[in-house]
């Protein structure tokens, strides 16, 4: 197949979910790191902390400021929590965080301030492991694409296309007259996995080989929608799913969620949170293995 054709993500997709195991434990599925949050921006961590527990992660953790403590104890008290003081934070406790972790997703609502540019920084030249990077976490890296030379784990970018605007130096438009060129380009030039959200969303590969996907609806088109997605792709890696199985699983299972909520929810009333709650359902009928 030429590998600069546009495939499509199907429901065939389904076929790459990680297996459950009936004999098994929270830690059968591994453990997810959500970088996330600031002050006034708690949501951003809780949407992308609850959607990586709905993909089927065993644990998830939240690094944020201690400003969300209460807040994110009270709305996902499954969630660990390790907070921390922005003004003077302890390089050692964050530093823990990200060993912990077998997958870690930053940038939603982290901000723009220092702290949050030194925890990017901090993911991409320390975290070795599974790593999606989303939101301010791809604004950090804008005017540092030196960061992807020193990268030497697996990394999957979620960025819409003001995010790749600002990482490429273009303009939207420029950037939406083809998303799947562009986002084979990126993944090639940079070796990664770039899922370049859009209507359809296109995800680029190492290799220039470029997947489009074919569930979504423009009810999606919402404030926390792009968070659920980075939380599910963060989920299914931690789950041992390979990079890329893990990117279009998450592509269409995130559509998926999104066709069924605007089915009972409808389109104009649609929120990022019903795209978490309607997740089990995009898995629906996918069985368990022996022991």
């Amino acid at each position: 197949m030429d590998r600069k054709k546009n495939r499509l993500i199907d429901q065939n997709i389904l076929e790459r979910l990680p297996v459950r195991k009936n004999r098994s434990n929270k830690g059968t599925y591994g453990k997810v790191l959500c970088v996330a949050g600031s002050l006034n921006m708690a949501g951003a961590a809780y949407l992308c902390a609850w959607a990586a527990y709905r993909s089927g992660a065993g644990l998830v953790r939240i690094l944020t400021p201690k400003e969300n403590r209460v807040i994110l104890q009270t709305l996902l008290p499954e969630a660990l929590l390790t907070t921390f003081d922005t003004e003077a934070p302890d390089q050692e406790k964050l530093r823990e965080a990200f060993a912990w972790a077998d997958a870690a997703a930053v940038g939603p609502g982290l901000g723009r301030e220092p702290w949050a540019g030194e925890l990017t920084r901090m993911a991409m030249e320390e975290f070795q492991k599974l790593l999606v990077l989303d939101a301010d976490g791809l604004n950090h890296l804008s005017g540092r694409m030196e960061l992807f030379k020193d990268r030497k784990g697996p990394l999957i970018l979620t960025p819409h296309p003001g995010e790749f605007g600002r990482l490429t130096g273009q303009s939207i438009p420029e950037v939406t007259e083809d998303i799947p060129g562009q986002a084979a380009r990126f993944a090639e030039k940079y070796e990664c996995i770039c899922v370049l959200k859009d209507a359809p969303t296109a995800v680029g590969t190492p290799s220039g080989a470029v997947y489009v996907n074919t569930t979504g609806n423009h009810g999606m088109s919402t404030g926390g929608s792009g968070d659920v997605l980075t939380g599910i792709i963060a989920g299914l890696l931690a789950q041992k799913t390979k990079p890329l199985d893990a990117a279009l699983l998450g592509v269409w299972l995130h559509g998926r969620a999104g066709d069924l909520a605007a089915g009972r929810e409808g389109t104009y009333g649609l929120m990022a949170r019903h795209l978490v709650e309607y997740l089990p359902g995009a898995v629906e009928n996918r069985g368990t293995a022996g022991l």
